[in-house]
């Protein structure tokens, strides 16, 4: 995939996310991807010796599955500047860089209120920690740390390797990161 439909997919991320409306109707791909590996650890999970085995075989199907079906979409485009463009809308669900800024947005709106409750609340919807007794400074470091860790999960390693293996690359990047 080239740069360009990098371009493409983080431009149209930035600019429109994920629609809620869309959501509602269809999901996400991610969310899609997330319960298809649900639904085989349900079937493969199970105690024993060949618990890690069944984990790894998830990981591998899931992930081949996805890459595969991307790269048979990625084979109908047209060639040139419209294949380029659809491989950016199709990679674009891929990147999140959209969801990141909202989400640490609300807390920075949050903290310039000086409604710490209500940013301690915005946070926690970004971090695994507990964030009852963060002060302003801790909500503040605990919304870059997050910013940080995951600008690099959903925005630089998609398009890293959207451009190296193109659709395939950035959507198998997503089913092995889900």
């Amino acid at each position: 995939m080239s740069a360009g439909a990098m371009l493409v997919a983080l431009g149209l991320e930035a600019v429109f996310g994920w629609p809620e409306a869309v959501y509602r109707r269809i999901g996400h791909p991610v969310t899609w991807i997330g319960a298809a590996i649900t639904g085989l650890e349900a079937r493969m999970n199970r105690p024993g010796p060949l618990r890690t085995a069944a984990g790894g075989v998830v990981t591998v199907v899931v992930t081949a599955l996805v890459a595969a079906a991307a790269w048979v979409l990625a084979q109908l485009l047209p060639a040139g500047w419209l294949g380029m463009v659809l491989s950016g809308v199709l990679a674009a669900p891929f990147v999140a860089a959209r969801s990141l800024h909202d989400h640490v947005a609300a807390v920075a709106r949050r903290l310039a209120e000086n409604d710490l409750v209500q940013a301690r609340q915005e946070v926690a919807k970004i971090v695994g920690r507990e964030t009852d007794a963060l002060d302003v400074q801790g909500v503040s470091r605990a919304a870059l740390e997050s910013l940080a860790e995951n600008a690099s999960d959903g925005v630089v390693a998609p398009l890293f390797w959207g451009v190296l293996f193109g659709l395939p690359g950035i959507a198998g990047y997503k089913a092995i990161n889900t």
